[in-house]
C-alpha cells in the first residue's frame, strides 16, 4: 500500500543558514587586500596577470622543494668498517679441530660489535637545479597562495619596541591563526626580537625567500615594496 502524502504547511519555513563568505575571498582572484597594522583594510592591489598567472607547475615545484630539503641535510651519519673497529687482532680459536665455524677476528660483520658492511659514511647531499627552474618554482608557489586566497598585503609594521606583545597585537588584528610568513623589504633588529617568540610566525627578506619557505607556511603577508621585489624576481 502506498503511504499517504504528507501535506506541507506553508506557514512553516525551514531556517536555512546563509553561507558566510570568508574575508579572504571577498576580493576576486588576482587582487590582494592590503591591511594596516590595526587590521583595517586600507587598499587592494591588482596583480600583474602577465606575471602572476595563477598557474602552478607541480613538477617544477616538487623538484625544487626536494632540492632545498636535500641541501639542508648534514650528512653526518657514519659507521665503522671492520678495519676501523677497535680490537679483534687475535684469532678467536684455531682454524681446525674445534667443531666450530672458522673465525679470524671477533670484529667480523657477522659478530655482535663487529664492523658494518655498506653502512653510511659522511657525505654531501647538496646539489643544484637550474636557475630558471628555481625561479619557476618560486612563481608557482606564489600562484598557489594567490589561488587559495592565502596571501595578503600589509601597509607597514609600526613597531617601536622589541616586545612580543606588540607583534602579537598585529597578528591578532590581522586574524592570523595558521603558520604565517612575513615577507618584508626591510627587517630591523626590533622586528626580529619582537617576533622570535611567536612560534607560528616567521620573518624573511624578499631577496632570501624561496619556494620552500612559501609552501611550508599557510598564510603569506607581504609589504608593498616586497611584492614589487617578488615581481622582479619571478619575471622570466
Amino acid at each position: 500500500m502506498q503511504k499517504p502524502k504528507q501535506k506541507s504547511n506553508p506557514k512553516i519555513k525551514q531556517a536555512v543558514p546563509e553561507e558566510k563568505i570568508p574575508a579572504e575571498q571577498k576580493h576576486p582572484e588576482g587582487v590582494i587586500p592590503v591591511y594596516a597594522s590595526n587590521g583595517k583594510e586600507v587598499d587592494a592591489i591588482t596583480l600583474d596577470k602577465k606575471v602572476f598567472t595563477g598557474k602552478v607547475n607541480k613538477g617544477v615545484l616538487h623538484q625544487t622543494i626536494v632540492m632545498y630539503n636535500a641541501n639542508k641535510r648534514h650528512g653526518t651519519a657514519s659507521t665503522k668498517t671492520i678495519s676501523e673497529v677497535r680490537g679483534g687482532g687475535k684469532k678467536p680459536w684455531r682454524q681446525k679441530g674445534t667443531g666450530r665455524a672458522r673465525a679470524g677476528t671477533i670484529r667480523s660483520p657477522l659478530w655482535r660489535g663487529g664492523g658494518v658492511v655498506f653502512g653510511p659514511h659522511p657525505r654531501d647531499h647538496r646539489y643544484k637545479v637550474p636557475h630558471k627552474i628555481r625561479k619557476a618554482a618560486l612563481l608557482s608557489s606564489i600562484n598557489s597562495k594567490i589561488v587559495e586566497h592565502k596571501i595578503m598585503g600589509i601597509d607597514g609594521l609600526s613597531i617601536t619596541e622589541p616586545k612580543t606583545k606588540h607583534f602579537k597585537a598585529v597578528v591578532d588584528a590581522l586574524k592570523l591563526k595558521d603558520k604565517t610568513l612575513f615577507i618584508l623589504d626591510e627587517i630591523t633588529d626590533i622586528l626580529k626580537k619582537a617576533s622570535r617568540n611567536l612560534q607560528d610566525v616567521d620573518l624573511i627578506h624578499v631577496n632570501d625567500c624561496n619556494a620552500l619557505d612559501i609552501m611550508k607556511h599557510d598564510t603569506i603577508v607581504v609589504t608593498r615594496k616586497a611584492l614589487e621585489g617578488l615581481k622582479e624576481r619571478v619575471k622570466l
